[in-house]
């Protein structure tokens, strides 16, 4: 069995990284995670104690400026902005759990088919493979059919992609933003080259919302065998995990994609129905958590929030695992007060340093009792979490510094046992096709190992 890793993903992901790399070694380190000791710890269902900051009246205001000329209710979206900063409970949503790319491809490709007003993605890798040109055919038809497309991809996500593929996409109408060029001549406004936008969102009509880990790559066009004991020989996928939203929860997503637009775009949005009156769709409470730099830490806290008052169990998958000491505290805490606490890393990754890091924590998290295991079935890019079986998370962001402090993530909380269950079955196959790593094989690892994770523990503020 081989992963669907080729020669030219490796060197494509080694660009990125070393980019990322060489950004973070140039520019001064300033920026820090807020202590956790001043946090209002609260049951993990309600809404988080956040006043607003000047930078979110001034992205609002941006946001309204740029949205003046057209038919948006600014009234409404006022309400909707100032509804957000707090991540509320929204109830009356239909969730969908997509497993791996095939599924939450297909699930995507076909609502962009159906799109009949606009579509607004955004993305932080958008190769130019196999993949990448059935999704950019298909936007491009649609434009042509008169459904206005609207793209976002990420400077550093997109730097291996030719920049004749995105000019083939704007000659046929559709409108693209370059997040944070790293060519400065690119750029209005400040050049904050090491604020990356690592979220995957896609909105059909301001209907139907996608979000999640996929990217839009060749590594994501298999199954990885998921939910399957099946060890075929032949190409394995990425092991990933994305959400279907239906219902009144679109709204905050749709209003992300045009907030960050606002804040990026040289051109207007074009007068479209981005917020359709949104009814009831399902039964689900979710909480959509937006998070960028300079912000709120709003991701960062609910997860605080939820290990400190998790009771029985802590279920994790995440693919890079580097964050401060006040995150591997409340989960060994919570460890040593009887919390069941599990976390399923990969065995291989696409970044190494990113994953000598992970390992650095191994010590801390073993000697407290949390269990580690590495799955064995395909490349783990998947970014979830269930805790007590009904507390869920799908999204973009790692438990790293990086995507608490230095990217812009989307991560949405689903509340209830039903969903809650769908994760728990999730990750209990994921363990059925991982091994465990024990204290004892773990401490007699070697010196050469024990260096480079150390290393790569010091980076873990730019990983």
């Amino acid at each position: 069995m081989r992963f669907a890793l080729t020669e030219l993903q490796l060197f494509s992901r080694l660009r990125r990284l070393l980019v990322v790399v060489f950004l973070g070694l140039t520019i001064p380190s300033c920026a820090s995670l807020p202590d956790v000791s001043t946090f209002d710890i609260r049951p993990v269902d309600g809404s988080l104690a956040i006043k607003s900051r000047p930078e979110n009246a001034r992205a609002s205001s941006v946001l309204v400026a740029r949205l003046s000329h057209s038919g948006v209710d600014l009234q409404k979206l006022a309400a909707l902005e100032d509804t957000a900063v707090t991540a509320p409970p929204i109830s009356g949503n239909k969730i969908t759990l997509l497993f791996d790319g095939p599924q939450t491809l297909s699930a995507m490709i076909k609502a962009i088919a159906n799109a009949k007003n606009n579509i607004n993605f955004e993305t932080y890798i958008f190769d130019q493979d196999a993949l990448g040109m059935q999704f950019a055919n298909l936007l491009i038809e649609k434009q042509r059919a008169g459904v206005q497309v609207n793209i976002i991809y990420d400077s550093v996500g997109t730097i291996g992609t030719p920049t004749e593929f995105f000019d083939r996409m704007r000659k046929a109408g559709i409108k693209l933003e370059e997040f944070n060029p790293v060519n400065p001549l690119k750029r209005f406004g400040p050049w904050r080259l090491n604020n990356r936008d690592h979220r995957k969102i896609l909105v059909v009509d301001g209907k139907i919302a996608f979000t999640g880990g996929v990217n839009i790559s060749a590594a994501y066009a298999n199954s990885s065998l998921f939910r399957s004991r099946k060890k075929e020989t032949g190409s394995v996928g990425w092991r990933d995990t994305h959400i279907q939203i239906e219902g009144p929860a679109v709204a905050f997503l749709q209003l992300s994609f045009m907030r960050t637009w606002a804040s990026q775009g040289t051109d207007d949005l074009p007068d479209l129905k981005y917020f359709p009156p949104l009814g009831v769709a399902g039964d689900k409470t979710v909480r959509v958590l937006i998070s960028r730099p300079r912000g709120d830490f709003i991701l960062y806290k609910a997860y605080i929030q939820a290990f400190q008052n998790a009771k029985k169990t802590i279920h994790i998958t995440t693919p890079y695992f580097a964050p401060d000491q006040q995150m591997v505290k409340a989960l060994t805490d919570a460890a040593r007060r009887g919390v069941e606490v599990s976390m399923i890393f990969p065995s291989v990754s696409d970044s190494g340093l990113a994953s000598q890091a992970g390992q650095s924590y191994y010590d801390q998290l073993l000697a407290s009792g949390i269990k580690i295991y590495r799955l064995q079935v395909a490349i783990l890019h998947a970014k979830t979490a269930v805790i007590d079986g009904n507390w869920s998370t799908v999204g973009s962001a790692n438990l790293d510094i990086r995507s608490f402090l230095h990217n812009y993530e989307a991560n949405v909380i689903i509340m209830g046992d039903e969903f809650g269950g769908e994760m728990e079955n999730a990750f209990d196959e994921d363990l059925s096709s991982s091994d465990e790593i024990t204290k004892d094989a773990w401490d007699n690892r070697s010196l050469a190992d024990r260096i480079k994770e150390w290393a790569a523990r010091s980076l873990g503020y730019w990983l």
